[in-house]
């Protein structure tokens, strides 16, 4: 069964990349423990659009929806740590990305380096 791939296209503002990319950089870890989770990128764009590509592979699609339901929720809604206890909605901090599109794939092809030697 091939892999599947999940690409989030996020909006990013000028003034707001170096905010997301502190916030991903403060999440390391969080994914990589996930049943089925096997790979992550975070791609900055180098020119002609404002969009940062998150790249991540699972072993499944139901993998991913696991991980989608669980840890990633939590995170989201500010379960982790250091969230205080209280239900007050000013606690989040505002979002880096002005608009998040997820697109999905399936691994039909992939290539590594050769060894050399």
């Amino acid at each position: 069964m091939p892999s599947v791939v999940k690409i989030n296209a996020l909006t990013v503002p000028a003034e707001q990349r170096e905010v997301l990319e502190q916030r991903f950089a403060s999440r390391a870890g969080a994914v990589e423990s996930s049943d089925g989770f096997e790979w992550f990128e975070l791609l900055r764009p180098v020119e002609g659009t404002d969009q940062y590509l998150v790249y991540t592979r699972w072993r499944s699609e139901e993998d991913f929806q696991a991980w989608m339901e669980g840890p990633m929720k939590a995170a989201h809604q500010g379960g982790g740590a250091g969230s205080g206890s209280g239900s007050g909605s000013g606690e989040r901090p505002k979002p880096a990305a002005s608009a998040s599109t997820v697109w999905s794939f399936e691994v039909v092809q992939q290539a590594a380096p050769k060894p050399q030697g």
